[in-house]
């Protein structure tokens, strides 16, 4: 897949985080592409941070950062909204945000500073280097969530949006609200900052979204029609990119909700069908 994501032009790689289902482990996986590819940036979409080691995240990360060559894209997030998750990393539901609102800063700290001195609520350190640095600089950070304290906490901490199981008008809402909290901080997003994870049915033709994504979609967003969110044919995948587009958002993660028969076949139907969209 590697291989194919690179010949046919694709951007970059990204990794949902999950510890009761298939998927990888997102630091092991980014590793993989980091050592297979030259070109293909990676990034987790998104990473959990409560529950984390702050210290030791910013120190993956920034190895990553380094063995690619300046290709890691880190994205944080609180976790879905699924209470085996939340067991699973150890971190009370109301611990979530304060433990990410102490963590992001830390890192970023550990990513620029030498003998880093911190004592808070939840980590206490004295003379940590994080070595060596990232390449990158700034090593940016988006934030992924929804809710209205999360798009107020990513103008406050990050430097971009990756928005999921959303519609167009949510990301039309949200953004401004983004930006408010990012000016009441002292600071701007880019406006090439704002990205979206589509999913979308692999496969040619159209098909019928199925019953637990459609349950997926009414967890997230109860008011949300499950078409405007699931892209269910490669026509509607253009669709959606325009209608994000004209919303604000300027990146796109494609997440197919089942395993394709043949990913060589899969990303090459992909590649011509949404590539050319690319600016």
């Amino acid at each position: 897949m590697v291989d194919d994501l690179e010949r046919l032009g694709f951007d970059s790689l990204w990794f949902p985080e999950r510890i009761n289902s298939p998927q990888l482990d997102p630091i092991v996986a980014m590793g993989y592409v980091a050592g297979r590819s030259e070109r293909l940036k990676f990034g987790p979409a998104v990473s959990v941070v409560p529950g984390r080691n702050p210290v030791l995240m910013a120190k993956m990360l920034a190895s990553l950062d380094v063995v690619s060559g300046g290709r890691c894209l880190p994205a944080f997030g609180l976790g879905i909204a699924n209470t085996a998750e939340h067991q699973a990393f150890m971190v009370d539901r109301r611990d979530r945000a304060p433990w990410i609102e102490e963590a992001m800063p830390l890192m970023r700290r550990l990513w620029t500073e030498d003998d880093v001195d911190h004592a808070g609520e939840r980590f206490g350190i004295r003379g940590a280097n994080v070595l060596p640095k990232p390449v990158q600089d700034p090593f940016e950070v988006w934030l992924g969530g929804a809710a209205p304290s999360e798009l107020r906490r990513t103008g406050r901490l990050a430097d971009g949006w990756l928005a999921s199981f959303t519609t167009p008008a949510h990301v039309a809402d949200g953004i401004p609200v983004i930006e408010e909290a990012a000016a009441g901080a002292g600071r701007a997003i880019d406006a090439g900052h704002y990205g979206v994870l589509i999913p979308y049915l692999p496969g040619p033709g159209e098909g019928e979204i199925p019953e637990v994504l459609q349950q997926v979609v009414a967890t997230r967003k109860p008011d949300a029609d499950p078409h405007d969110v699931v892209a269910v044919s490669d026509e509607r995948i253009g669709q959606l990119v325009k209608e994000y587009l004209d919303a604000g958002a300027s990146k796109f993660v494609l997440f197919p909700f089942g395993e394709p028969g043949d990913w060589t076949a899969e990303l090459e139907r992909l590649a011509e069908a949404v590539l050319p969209l690319q600016t």
